[in-house]
């Protein structure tokens, strides 16, 4: 190939990389929106902005089919190597992942209509503080992305484990006021649901940071030790709920 021909395929690879961190940043706000939509519409009960949240989840869905068809296209067009191909396989990977957390967002968008007695449980009040926490987990992830950043990466690793916390601690209060208050069983158990898509959020933001750190260095991100899970039994029941 000729220097020229060589100049060419160089810049537009850089092109084709700049066009997917540009859609993986707008694909990472539209998710971290979602998640705060979601919130607002369960703290507000405000139906409308719920049905917003589901509505607008299709844009995420569109988007992350964009990324995946620029991202095959750029591996068959430019041949990346090493660093280039790592790049382009987490960008593949990581849009897939945010697309899951947009739909955890969307779930939780749709458990509002069903919980009327907000103010009456107890509960509800840590979902806010723990829906921050996994929000800027995801944030940092997707920074961790863009700057290739390895330490970043690995600090949202360590803070999973806050959003862990979050939901042990939500799921003893939840059980405790489904005890004592049998007529809330129903709405209590939503809380649940939201509760465990938030700590799912958690857990994807991590595994974007995995990505993001095995794409920066080459190897794998060492595993965070993790405690004993004393809600590990309903935990099946509560999980894959994002569709």
């Amino acid at each position: 190939m000729s220097p020229t021909g060589t100049e060419h395929t160089v810049k537009a690879f850089d092109s084709d990389i700049n066009e997917l961190r540009g859609m993986v940043a707008e694909i990472g706000g539209r998710s971290e929106q979602a998640i705060a939509k979601s919130m607002r519409a369960l703290e507000n009960h405000d139906l409308v902005l719920a049905a917003e949240v589901v509505a607008e989840d299709k844009l995420i869905d569109d988007l992350e089919k964009r990324i995946d068809d620029l991202t095959f296209q750029t591996i068959a067009l430019r041949a990346p190597m090493a660093d280039d191909l790592r790049e382009l396989i987490a960008t593949f990977k990581i849009s897939g992942v945010v697309e899951r957390i947009g739909d955890y967002a969307k779930n939780i968008a749709k458990r509002v209509p069903l919980i009327t007695q907000a103010h009456s449980l107890g509960p509800i009040s840590l979902l806010p503080s723990m829906s921050k926490i996994a929000s800027e987990l995801v944030r940092d992830s997707l920074d961790a992305f863009a700057r290739r950043d390895a330490d970043l990466a690995m600090e949202v690793n360590r803070r999973d484990q806050i959003v862990d916390d979050f939901y042990n601690s939500i799921f003893r209060a939840v059980i405790t006021h489904m005890i004592e208050n049998p007529k809330d069983i129903g709405e209590a158990a939503h809380l649940l649901f939201i509760a465990k898509n938030l700590e799912r959020i958690g857990d994807h933001a991590t595994n974007v940071a995995e990505m993001v750190y095995f794409a920066a260095t080459g190897e794998p991100m060492p595993e965070r030790s993790r405690g004993d899970n004393p809600t590990d039994l309903l935990d099946d029941a509560l999980s894959d709920e994002a569709d």
